[in-house]
Formats: structure tokens, sequence, C-alpha cells
């Protein structure tokens, strides 16, 4: 079956979603969060409650390759200390979606893209403002009591925006961040949290109709594109440029919330 004719897109369109694919993969393996580009491409394209349940799938497999790529480099007590958080936020991220119409989950998805934005451009000022902390893999400052409660907030929030709009990438970026992680260290700890959080997400995008025979048609299309993307971020993270790309994201992001506000 044409899923290009079973979904009523054109091929411009197909190849847009090929390209946010793609970039799935370039983030999953270079720059955490930048998948929000993907984000808003597939909102635009696609109905954008239906557009969370085929890109999850897409996200997966870029986790899947995050993972064999830096599986080493995990800190596992930043995770476990995470997930409770998270799973709360999942679940009211849930019973949004069941109250939320297409309209809402648009409007929504646009403001949380513009609110992450947001937050990576405070995250950038406070960096500026003095020198990261921590020279290794693993953060400095989480197991204090001011780290549980900050893990704690990020993770409601993560979770929250992670299923309503696989937005999580921004937040979880910002925390992995704050709390000290360098490279290798960042990239390990969310590949796991993502790999883990999209999968337990799964039962309940299906049990929300946002995942269907439908939907895996098109995935099955567009999830051989992640792997080139993730081979070209796996080469690029050592060489790119990492101010002005988070600077293309910023605006690439902005624009994609704006034109889903407005839509």
């Amino acid at each position: 079956m044409n899923t290009m004719t079973l979904w009523h897109i054109s091929g411009w369109e197909f190849a847009a979603l090929a390209a946010a694919a793609l970039l799935v993969g370039f983030s999953k393996t270079a720059v955490s969060g930048a998948n929000t580009v993907s984000l808003a491409i597939f909102a635009a394209v696609l109905p954008a409650r239906a557009s969370t349940g085929v890109l999850l799938p897409i996200l997966i497999v870029g986790d899947v390759l995050a993972v064999l790529t830096y599986r080493r480099h995990a800190h596992w007590p930043t995770l476990w200390r995470l997930f409770p958080a998270v799973a709360a936020g999942v679940v009211i991220g849930t019973l949004f979606l069941v109250w939320a119409d297409d309209a809402v989950v648009r409007t929504s998805i646009g403001a949380i893209l513009l609110f992450m934005a947001g937050v990576t451009l405070w995250r950038r000022r406070k960096a500026d403002a003095g020198a990261e902390a921590g020279a290794g893999d693993e953060p400095d400052s989480v197991t204090s009591r001011s780290g549980r409660a900050k893990a704690r907030s990020y993770g409601v929030l993560g979770g929250f925006t992670t299923m309503v709009a696989n937005a999580g990438g921004p937040v979880m970026s910002m925390y992995l961040l704050s709390a000290g992680f360098r490279k290798l260290g960042f990239l390990g700890t969310s590949a796991f949290f993502f790999l883990i959080v999209n999968v337990t997400k799964v039962p309940f995008s299906v049990g929300l109709g946002l995942i269907d025979g439908h939907s895996l048609l098109l995935d099955a299309s567009l999830a051989a594109f992640v792997v080139p993307g993730a081979l070209i971020g796996k080469c690029a993270v050592n060489r790119i440029n990492q101010r002005l790309f988070e600077q293309l994201v910023i605006a690439a992001t902005i624009i994609g919330g704006l034109q889903l506000l407005l839509r």
C-alpha cells in the first residue's frame, strides 16, 4: 500500500518527513534536543495529534542507534533518580491527550516548542556567565538535596512534554548540562533515558489510537532515513561547532512553534 496515498501527503511532504527522520538520527548521536525541528516538521505535515504517534517509533530507532554508540557512558544513578518523576509526567500527559483535540494538541506543541527555545536560550546565557562544572563523564551535582529536587521537577516536565509532543529532549538536555555532565556522559545517559521512556510510551500511544497499522506503515517507509543521520552525527560529534548549531536549532524551533500556533 502506498503510504503517501494513505496519508494524503505529497512527494514534497514525504521528502520533508524523510529529512526530519534523518535529523532524528543526527540528533540522537550528536546534538540531543535538535529533533524539536523534526517534531515541528511532522506536526506541520501530518495532523498534530497523529504526528506524535508516527514520530515515536522513529525516535525509538534513533534511540537504539544512540545506545549502541554510547552505551558505555551512561550514568545509571541519575537515570534511576529521574524515572519515577518522568513516569508521573507521562501519566499526566496521557490524561491531557485523552481530553485534548487536534487543535489543542497543535497549539500545545507550538507553545512547548517556544517554551523549550526560551529555556535553551536561558541555559546558554547562564552557561556563558560562568564556566561549566565537572570534567568527566559523570555529574557532580545530582546527589544533593537540591539535585534530587531538580531531578523531580525536570523529570515531571520531561515526562509530560515527551508524552504530549515527543519534546522532552530540550528539558533533559538542560537538566543534564546543569548537573555537570560532559559530552560522552551526556550522550550515553540521554540515549538510555529516551530509549526506556519512549518504549514505555508505546502502550499509552496505542491505547490513545496514536499508533496503529497506518502509522507503522509510514514509519516503515521513514525508518531507513534515521540510520544515515545517526552515522553522520557519530562522525560529526567531535567536529561540530556546537554554538552555531544550537543557534540554528533554536531559530528553527521558534519558527516551527510560531507556525503551529498561527496555523
